[in-house]
């Protein structure tokens, strides 16, 4: 019998809800300085809080929303969880008009006008401005939360251990796709919309990309269910999938019979407490890179999010990361299948590798006196190291834990990459303004002002992975599977 290949529709799908979910996300980092802080002015420090509680909120979400995903199922689950993020990327489009009502104007432009003034007036609008989005920020969260832990059991579901991680590198390539196509989407729809006179532009551009989800729901409602349940699902595929779990007998519904672990007495394994590190350390940098590259063009090299060559840099950064993360999947395929090593230790093995690229964030800064191509390639090889490293992570978890911990562990891990990204993001919007008004008065490795501050955050980011790693590693030495 010929097997079929449905799982890599399934793939496709976690695809494409990885790519809507980055979309949603990167809205307000290609929206905020040259659309929505004139309106509002909003400060860097401002846009540091948005992002840092954003990731905070992020955070506190994944520690449920792991166990909603194993108690839900991943059907409904996933259902939920991009509905209330694309309901909440819509609603963003409300703060204007909201922000205009709190602080009682009768319109927009006399709001603008009053932010144009600055004093106290100006202040409240930022002021309130900042607590809606904040608002609408933990509302995306708290539904963006819920896909790595689904995408992350689904392809626990839907794959052997060999396979799992390359077809995670291929759903997470979602994320760098989304983050590609988004500069070359986004601004331009601000822009159209602006130029027609809907608002400032920037509110149709969170509409028109949060609708994308509601579009994603259809086709998961049709497409999904479980392989021993899909009617796409021939023999010879389930057998494939089942084919390295100790308690699958063919046919069967592998873990079926599975009992959860207690929520907190995950904390009391070792394999839980890696999988926290490895996220707490490197989630940050990536997040970084997401929500301020855009601004660094603007402010290193004075091009706007909408200005063609801003773009074309922005396309070429995530395009760099889109084909080279794929090859993330193959590199523990290869220490395994080619070089005989457990899953486990082929997968530390490739992100040992891995770890190493993200120094390349050090050259970042000086590179830029040449040309700003030289930091947009640079910060591509550092985020595809990182699409690498996080491919390679979330597989750890389905290679120690039960299917049915699988999402809270994921869960728990994904608070901890939250945590370390709310430091690095407010920390760096406190230290970019800060930055800026010491002018040649602040210094770090010959930079001063503003460039020193980026240049203090990407030494941050070139270490994190060798400091995971090595936490990692110290903590599960050798693979052992939970029971």
């Amino acid at each position: 019998m010929k097997r079929t290949n449905f799982r890599w529709a399934i793939c496709a799908m976690l695809f494409f809800a990885t790519t809507v979910n980055y979309l949603d996300r990167q809205v307000l980092s290609l929206t905020w300085k040259d659309f929505i802080a004139p309106e509002f002015g909003w400060t860097d420090a401002d846009y540091g809080t948005i992002t840092a509680f954003f990731s905070i909120f992020y955070a506190c979400t994944s520690l449920v929303a792991g166990k909603f995903i194993d108690w839900l199922g991943t059907k409904k689950g996933y259902l939920w969880a991009i509905f209330f993020w694309s309901l909440a990327a819509c609603l963003h489009a409300a703060c204007g008009v909201a922000t205009m009502l709190l602080c009682g104007y009768d319109s927009l432009s006399a709001m603008g006008a009053a932010v144009r003034l600055g004093g106290q007036a100006g202040l409240a609008v930022s002021t309130a401005s900042v607590w809606l989005f904040l608002a609408c920020r933990g509302m995306l969260a708290l539904g963006e939360a819920g896909n790595f832990p689904a995408a992350i059991k689904v392809t626990a579901e839907y794959n052997p251990k060999k396979d799992r991680a390359l077809s995670t590198a291929v759903f997470n390539a979602g994320s760098s796709v989304g983050a590609l196509a988004s500069p070359l989407l986004i601004p331009l729809l601000a822009r159209y919309f602006k130029s027609i006179g809907i608002g400032g532009g920037w509110e149709m551009a969170f509409v028109a990309i949060g609708a994308l989800g509601f579009v994603w729901m259809g086709f998961w409602l049709w497409l999904y269910r479980k392989p021993a349940e899909s009617p796409y699902v021939n023999k010879a595929e389930l057998e494939y999938i089942q084919s390295d779990r100790e308690d699958a007998a063919p046919g069967a519904a592998a873990g079926a019979n599975e009992k959860p672990i207690g929520f907190f007495k995950c904390f009391t394994f070792p394999q839980a407490w890696s999988f926290i590190a490895g996220k707490f350390f490197t989630d940050g940098v990536w997040w970084f890179f997401l929500f301020w590259t855009p601004a660094y063009f603007k402010d290193q090299f004075s091009l706007s999010s909408d200005n063609p060559a801003a773009m074309a840099l922005l396309a070429t950064l995530y395009a760099i990361v889109t084909i080279l993360s794929i090859g993330g999947g193959y590199l523990p395929k290869y220490f395994v299948e080619k070089k005989g090593m457990e899953p486990y230790s082929g997968r530390m093995r490739a992100m040992l590798v891995f770890a190493f690229f993200p120094i390349a964030a050090l050259a970042a800064q000086p590179a830029g006196a040449v040309s700003p191509w030289l930091p947009a390639i640079l910060i591509g090889v550092v985020g595809a190291a990182h699409q690498s490293w996080s491919a390679n992570i979330f597989s750890t978890v389905s290679d120690m834990f039960p299917k049915s911990t699988v999402g809270t562990i994921t869960g728990v891990g994904t608070m901890a990459g939250g945590v370390g990204s709310f430091l690095i993001n407010k920390c760096s919007g406190v230290l970019f303004d800060y930055s800026a008004a010491q002018g040649e008065a602040f210094r770090f490795l010959g930079f001063a002002g503003k460039p020193a501050g980026y240049m203090i955050v990407f030494c941050v980011c070139a270490g994190a992975y060798l400091a995971a790693w090595a936490v990692m590693k110290a903590l599960v030495p050798q693979y052992k599977k939970v029971a």
